[in-house]
């Protein structure tokens, strides 16, 4: 049987911790890649994983490298490439660089892998996956946004921890752009098949609400130096583990919605099937008034940030 072909640009934290996650769980051979200024770097964590293969048993194939050709056909490509916000750095000069570098990814990908299927995680995440569908061209089932399986992770977490149970037993589902506008869905969070709203008073469900907005800001808080990195990656290597498995696991992720919730033609955080042919459907849920004011606020800060982005990039 062909192992599928496992592309990951960026071999930072987040783009390396991808590899091992998935490495580790054999969804295929990987290839890690990052710029030419790198020189060897990508190359030297793709051995150091390769080399702790025989002592955790698995067959992956991993090469490092700073070539796009190398990563030739590859059936999944995930891009990590980005710079973090630093001291002094205004939105708008986060939102033009990453977006250049996302654009240049995506039109390198294009034209070595024009079937691969793009899983999108740099930040500003719901721009970056605007802009990688619009450089690649790619049909928007294939490029998709990793968001919502992160903050749904620290969502069901957070509860599990409240509640002291398994987060095996803690289901959630969330919507919107990724970030402070997120829309974790109450109505659709149970603890084995309980509602969590029977379980937790509202108060204190709406401090683990926010808590969970503010995730990765408690996490580059604590860490000064950096941010988050595990977490993001267990949630990409999940979604390559849904297209690569087939498994059409019901997650939410970012991708561009039409008449979908009638969101108008941008990239939003939303249930989706996920399978080989990536985005296999979006799945539409009946929201209550206050869901749909909150879903329609985070749809408007997506607009702003998109808009934004084309002035700044074109």
């Amino acid at each position: 049987m062909k192992r599928s072909k496992i592309s990951i640009v960026g071999a930072g934290n987040v783009g390396a911790t991808t590899a091992h996650w998935a490495a580790a769980a054999e969804l295929g051979d990987i290839v890690l890649l990052d710029i030419p200024q790198t020189e060897n770097m990508p190359k030297g964590k793709a051995l150091d994983l390769f080399e702790a293969s025989p002592i955790i048993g698995f067959d992956s194939r991993i090469t490092g490298t700073t070539d796009y050709a190398d990563t030739a056909n590859s059936d999944v490509v995930v891009i990590t490439a980005g710079i973090p916000r630093k001291p002094g750095m205004s939105r708008d000069d986060l939102l033009a660089t990453n977006a250049k570098i996302v654009g240049s990814v995506a039109a390198e990908i294009a034209k070595v892998s024009p079937d691969a299927i793009l899983i999108v995680v740099s930040n500003p995440l719901d721009a970056m996956v605007q802009r990688a569908l619009a450089v690649s061209g790619f049909d928007r089932r294939r490029v998709i946004g990793q968001a919502g399986v992160l903050d749904t992770a620290r969502y069901r977490s957070f509860i599990a921890a409240e509640l002291d149970v398994s987060v095996e037993d803690v289901q959630a589902m969330l919507l919107g752009g990724h970030g402070d506008t997120m829309v974790p869905l109450l109505s659709c969070a149970t603890v084995g098949g309980i509602p969590v709203t029977h379980l937790i008073k509202p108060e204190r469900l709406a401090e683990i609400v926010q808590r969970t907005r503010d995730g990765g800001a408690e996490i580059v808080k604590l860490l000064k130096t950096g941010s988050a990195y595990y977490a993001p990656a267990a949630a990409t290597a999940q979604m390559v583990e849904a297209i690569v498995k087939d498994k059409k696991r019901l997650i939410p992720c970012a991708v561009l919605c039409e008449n979908e919730y009638n969101v108008g033609g941008f990239c939003v955080g939303v249930p989706v099937i996920l399978g080989k042919n990536g985005v296999e459907k979006i799945i539409e849920i009946p929201l209550n008034a206050d869901e749909k004011t909150e879903f329609q606020k985070s749809i408007d800060a997506v607009k702003s940030l998109v808009d934004s982005m084309s002035k700044l990039v074109g």
